[in-house]
């Protein structure tokens, strides 16, 4: 299964292009809402940013996590990021994993990796490629005060305060341009898509391959000339030509 990671800089369209592949069947796995989640009480987390954090931080009526609030305290002060980071990034990675599993057993050829954060957190490294949707700074903008109702000085001190989206270009197999509307991103994804999604062959050639290994295992025991050791071997590398 072919694991595309997709970021780019706050407010360039990624959750646009996000749809975009789920309304062609492509799974995706959104770091944002998996965030949400474990932020819910009950969950871990939210217990340890009660601890850390105190219960300024919850919303009065209802006891959730104000997330305004949290971001708020936490964006010029790079100390507290860091602890809000370790009481959320594990569970974060743990519930990806436990995704990227179910779409792997299910048979998806493909799958898209949603973090805003994607190489700063260090997760690209678990993607086989990486899309990055990109747009212009003074677009980043406008989008940021007309969506969260920032002034232009907020806006510009959000953007600067992430990786240069020239970088995320730079490191990226594909950068989605977000300049020219909505038929013109879908018709990238379109092409993308296309182009990346593995062949069937491949996808359960992937799939089986662990299967193939572990049913040669037990012909370690039928030869000492090694033939159980081959057969594991060549079930191993025959697997690893199916996975991109």
């Amino acid at each position: 299964m072919l694991i595309v990671g997709l970021t780019g800089g706050i407010a360039t369209g990624k959750s646009t292009a996000s749809q975009a592949f789920r309304a062609r069947g492509v799974p995706v796995i959104d770091a944002d809402v998996i965030a949400h989640q474990i932020m819910e009480p009950g969950e871990v987390s939210y217990n340890l940013i009660l601890q850390q954090f105190g219960e300024d931080v919850l919303q009065k009526d209802t006891k959730a996590i104000d997330r305004g609030k949290l971001g708020s305290i936490v964006f010029n002060d790079s100390d507290k990021r860091q602890t809000l980071n370790r009481c959320t990034h594990p569970y974060v990675r743990r519930r990806i994993l436990y995704q990227l599993l179910g779409c792997y057993l299910r048979g998806y050829p493909m799958c898209v990796l949603d973090v805003p954060l994607l190489y700063e957190s260090g997760m690209d490294r678990m993607c086989g490629k990486v899309v990055v949707v990109s747009c212009t700074g003074e677009r980043q903008i406008v989008r940021l005060m007309d969506r969260n109702g920032f002034s232009r000085e907020e806006a510009e001190a959000r953007v600067k305060s992430q990786m240069p989206i020239e970088e995320k270009e730079r490191r990226a197999a594909r950068v989605l341009d977000n300049n020219k509307g909505l038929t013109e991103l879908e018709r990238q994804v379109d092409d993308l898509v296309e182009k990346w999604t593995p062949s069937l062959f491949r996808t359960w050639g992937a799939l089986l391959a662990p299967v193939g290994i572990v049913v040669s295992l037990p012909f370690a025991r039928l030869s000492t000339l090694g033939f159980g050791t081959l057969c594991t071997c060549a079930a191993w590398i025959a697997g690893s030509l199916f996975i991109n």
